[in-house]
């Protein structure tokens, strides 16, 4: 049954969705200028035999760069390169925050002074993080001097810039203390929104700190644990900075040659922008299944208190 209201109601309504649709307008211009824009031109780009310093009209070669690159080992070794760097750093990003900011949260004095330290390497460049390790990877640097403690080698030059799998363990390194702070923060807000009530009920029951949070904290907080599981696993597939400037200091191209990586050599190095916008693309579906999967894997009920 159809409810009909007063025409002045229905003008007053209409009036409100325009300026609605007004004032939501600029967000999506924005959006599909600077979002939209760029991956269907990237698409269109993938289809031409394009070079970004040629003036000659690009032929159009449809597939075949796609074609190329899953011929290519090149490719598939920058694949291999990208989920490495991202199973490393995913995992651990995702475990240790949840175990941190539960710590964090049962802390009385001192809390705000540890998530400030925590959340501090967020505010830095990708850049800025990278020379930092990079001082700390030297061979007089403190990571060599700790290892060097722990295994009373003085003196040892550990190489963390020539052995493939220590250049590696380097670059996860760097994200995981670079974005640590901004995921435990992003818990400890989702912690915040749960009832202070729940716990005080449970601790009345005869549950310890260990049993509330893996039976109260933890399967509260599926909708933050997605969402930081998602961030955190686009953040690692999209890493370049790091793995940049490792290579351009001296440290082996193969075994950090990620996606992104991969696409900038090819396309600015190389000038082969069509194939390097195929790249794009491909990285592009990867992010959209591994989202997907974390969308379908972690379907939870809504979360009700």
């Amino acid at each position: 049954m159809n409810r009909k209201y007063p025409k002045k109601a229905r003008t007053l309504q209409q009036s409100q969705d325009l300026w609605g649709r007004l004032f939501v307008l600029p967000a999506v211009l924005f959006f599909s200028i600077f979002n939209f824009y760029p991956i269907l031109n990237a698409l269109w780009t993938s289809l031409f035999n394009r070079r970004i310093l040629s003036f000659a009209k690009p032929d159009f070669i449809g597939l075949q760069n796609y074609i190329f690159l899953l011929q290519s080992g090149n490719f598939w070794n920058s694949v291999r390169a990208t989920l490495v760097f991202t199973a490393g750093t995913f995992l651990s990003l995702l475990v240790l925050s949840l175990l941190v900011a539960g710590l964090l949260s049962r802390i009385s004095r001192g809390s705000r002074f540890l998530q400030t330290a925590y959340y501090t390497p967020a505010v830095l460049s990708s850049v800025v993080a990278a020379t930092i390790w990079l001082l700390i990877f030297d061979p007089r640097g403190i990571a060599n001097q700790f290892i060097n403690t722990l295994m009373n080698t003085p003196g040892v030059d550990h190489r963390w810039f020539s052995n493939p799998v220590r250049v590696q363990i380097a670059t996860m390194m760097v994200y995981f203390w670079k974005y640590i702070g901004y995921f435990v923060i992003v818990v400890l807000a989702g912690m915040a929104s749960i009832p202070k009530t729940i716990y005080e009920a449970a601790t009345i029951d005869g549950a310890n700190g260990w049993q509330q949070y893996w039976r109260i904290t933890f399967p509260l907080l599926k909708p933050t644990v997605v969402l930081v599981s998602i961030m955190s696993m686009l953040q690692c597939l999209k890493t370049f900075s790091t793995q940049y400037l490792f290579t351009q200091s001296g440290a082996p191209l193969a075994p950090i040659n990620v996606i992104t990586l991969n696409i900038y050599n090819t396309g600015i190095r190389d000038h082969r922008i069509g194939r390097a916008s195929a790249m794009s693309i491909i990285l592009l579906i990867i992010m959209m299944v591994f989202t997907y999967i974390q969308f379908k894997t972690s379907k939870t009920d809504e979360v009700s208190y």
